[in-house]
């Protein structure tokens, strides 16, 4: 309790947050890069999008962003399984927050145009280890989708303009 009370007088309570914030980008990142690379290969597209999507969830400049995921390749590649992974997440992310994280899966997955069944087989797996339910993993997958054919649909000329 003393601790606590000195940590909060000398601000470590504030750096013990950052920390775990840290902690948990870091382990999403790594979770994210390891799907991209359940084809053996991540490509510039999927690069591309876990970056957008680790800049936008926790709220990451771009050279911070490059840090992360060069961290989170080196984590996963360290790394023999997910659990210290998804053991982060579930001690510091909300439901709701866990819920994102296997929406930023389902994105990553489909980033490509197709998925993979390997991709499929993990995403189900961190589901079940962070503790999201196959309902709310049907549902984070639905969102994604219909937020990718929004991008897609902005992205096609319309069929009523003119291009030269």
């Amino acid at each position: 309790m003393i601790d606590r009370l000195l940590d909060l007088l000398t601000g470590g309570a504030e750096r013990a947050s950052e920390k775990r914030a840290d902690d948990l980008a870091l382990s999403v990142g790594a979770l994210l890069i390891e799907l991209a690379c359940m084809d053996d290969k991540l490509d510039a597209g999927e690069r591309r999008t876990i970056e957008h999507l680790l800049a936008r969830n926790f709220n990451l400049d771009p050279k911070s962003v490059q840090s992360l995921v060069e961290q989170a390749e080196r984590a996963m590649k360290s790394s023999t399984q997910y659990f210290p992974f998804t053991q982060q997440i579930c001690r510091h992310a909300s439901a709701e927050t866990r819920v994102q994280i296997i929406e930023m899966l389902w994105t990553v997955a489909y980033s490509n145009g197709a998925l993979d069944p390997h991709e499929d087989g993990l995403i189900r797996q961190i589901a079940g280890l962070i503790q999201v339910s196959d309902w709310e993993r049907g549902a984070a997958r639905k969102r994604a989708l219909e937020k990718l054919e929004a991008t897609t649909e902005t992205a096609r000329p319309s069929p009523w303009c003119v291009v030269d």
